[in-house]
């Protein structure tokens, strides 16, 4: 533990990036993270809240992603072509979006109350464009900016798996500012648990615009039309294979969107999610650190598959075992809590290994629409995931009952009760849906062949450290 907590006060041998440098990265996913989990854990809450027809609202997520299908090609296309007088590919895209994506998180949650249902759904769709856009304009460039950083795949490695553990930070405060604020005991608006993330983001996305050093921007670089980028995407199969596999898992990740009604309806408190979070909290950070020292001595992927049968097994005992006995929901949360902390870490640092198959096998330098990629399924899949919750919930033959509400403190007044056969859809919804994806997603991981030794190669390659010869030779397989 003590020597991990020294990688971040010193540049191990090898390493390019200074210690400075690395926490400001990591630093900037705290923020991230915390506009990301305020939309995908308490959106939801917020639109039922309002009174609008779920399934109306489930209707407008998806048909947004028409929009993001084009954004995300197109953006990936202009980071890959578009010049800058200072030399840099990522870091002004980076100044751009740290003021955008706050601003536009505060309009997503400022849909006027007491409107129309009509009203209210337009300001819905308008709002969720601008804020998907503007996302874009952070993810693809902070991801793609270690790839500049550093040719070094095992600080890559590290990089990414730390910064996982900042985003947790930003998750956390999210989790217990925003679960505290809006519960039956505190009863404050959306609106201004928007505002304090808004501000957090701010004070922790800044600092990495004057650290980050991009000393590997390709000088030469090819064009993108979404014809080339397609026949890219089909020429890296392990790229897709991957994604394949993430939506899955991702869009069945439910568990978040519903966090708040379960506690709130299954164990008769918003903060007893607080309470099982809790104690989920050492064993998930200690796991989350253990990572980078594991996946030196294990390849990334057999830890990736075998943390999601883990993840699986345990949510099947964990929906058998049902909601009435505590102890046991409190001992199966925290367990199941371990792997899912390490897919949580592991989950992105595969994205820049294809992206180097992708320059190995195709000799296109595609980093920019590699990673516009990943900012397209997180989105997406973060869009069907509301999309199915909401939608689960909307369902007539759910029974769940509706109403427009300010908070769970007048949701409490009010003495809203839901069936018992709502409930039993909600606690399946909760811990059976995303173990479902987790299976349909190791089935698609099962053809994953990328290695961890074989991608340094391959890095070593595209920036001219060895001949292709070299690498065909050392390669463990042919690719």
């Amino acid at each position: 533990m003590k020597q991990l907590i020294a990688k971040l006060k010193y540049t191990p041998a090898g390493w390019e990036t200074s210690p400075l440098e690395r926490k400001s990265y990591y630093l900037y996913f705290a923020g991230q993270n915390a506009i990301y989990f305020l939309l995908a854990n308490y959106l939801n809450t917020y639109l039922i809240f309002l009174g609008i027809n779920p399934l109306k609202t489930a209707g407008v997520m998806l048909a947004v992603k028409i929009w993001d299908a084009i954004n995300d090609a197109v953006f990936g296309a202009i980071f890959d072509s578009v010049k800058f007088k200072s030399g840099k590919k990522y870091l002004p895209w980076l100044k751009i979006s740290t003021a955008l994506t706050p601003a536009a998180t505060l309009l997503l949650f400022c849909i006027p109350k007491g409107s129309g249902e009509t009203v209210k759904l337009i300001w819905f769709a308008i709002a969720y464009i601008i804020w998907d856009t503007v996302y874009t304009l952070c993810d693809v460039p902070i991801y793609g900016s270690v790839t500049a950083m550093t040719l070094n795949l095992d600080e890559r490695s590290s990089m990414l798996s730390y910064k996982s553990i900042w985003a947790g930070i930003g998750i956390a405060f999210i989790t217990v500012a925003g679960t505290v604020l809006v519960s039956e005991h505190v009863g404050m608006s959306y609106g201004w648990v928007a505002l304090a993330v808004a501000v957090f983001a701010v004070i922790t996305m800044v600092p990495v615009l004057k650290t980050l050093q991009e000393r590997h921007v390709p000088e030469e670089e090819d064009s993108f039309t979404l014809g080339k980028m397609f026949s890219y995407l089909f020429r890296n199969k392990y790229l897709l294979i991957y994604y394949f596999g993430y939506f899955f898992y991702s869009a069945a990740n439910i568990s978040g969107a519903l966090n708040l009604f379960v506690s709130y309806y299954l164990f008769n408190d918003t903060l007893f999610s607080l309470v099982v979070g809790a104690c989920g909290t050492v064993p998930s950070l200690i796991a989350s650190l253990l990572v980078p020292q594991l996946i030196r001595k294990v390849d990334k992927m057999k830890v990736y598959k075998l943390s999601a049968v883990a993840m699986v097994v345990l949510s099947v005992i964990m929906w058998v075992v049902g909601y009435n006995n505590l102890i046991l929901h409190i001992v199966l949360y925290v367990l199941r809590s371990i792997p899912l902390s390490i897919i949580g870490v592991v989950m992105f640092i595969f994205t820049p290994d294809c992206a180097e198959y992708g320059k190995y096998k195709t000799g296109i330098e595609a980093k920019g629409i590699t990673f516009a990629i990943q900012t397209f399924m997180v989105k997406l899949t973060a869009a069907v995931s509301g999309a199915l919750s909401i939608g689960i919930l909307g369902l007539k033959s759910t029974g769940w009952i509706t109403v427009e509400v300010q908070s769970f403190e007048e949701l409490q007044t009010l003495g809203i009760v839901q069936s018992e056969h709502a409930l039993n859809v909600l606690w399946f919804s909760y811990v059976m849906v995303p173990a479902i994806g987790c299976l349909l997603a190791y089935l698609c991981w099962v053809f994953y062949k990328l290695n961890d030794k074989d991608v340094q190669i391959m890095a070593d390659c595209n920036a001219g450290k060895i001949t292709r010869e070299e690498a065909e030779n050392a390669l463990s397989r042919k690719y």
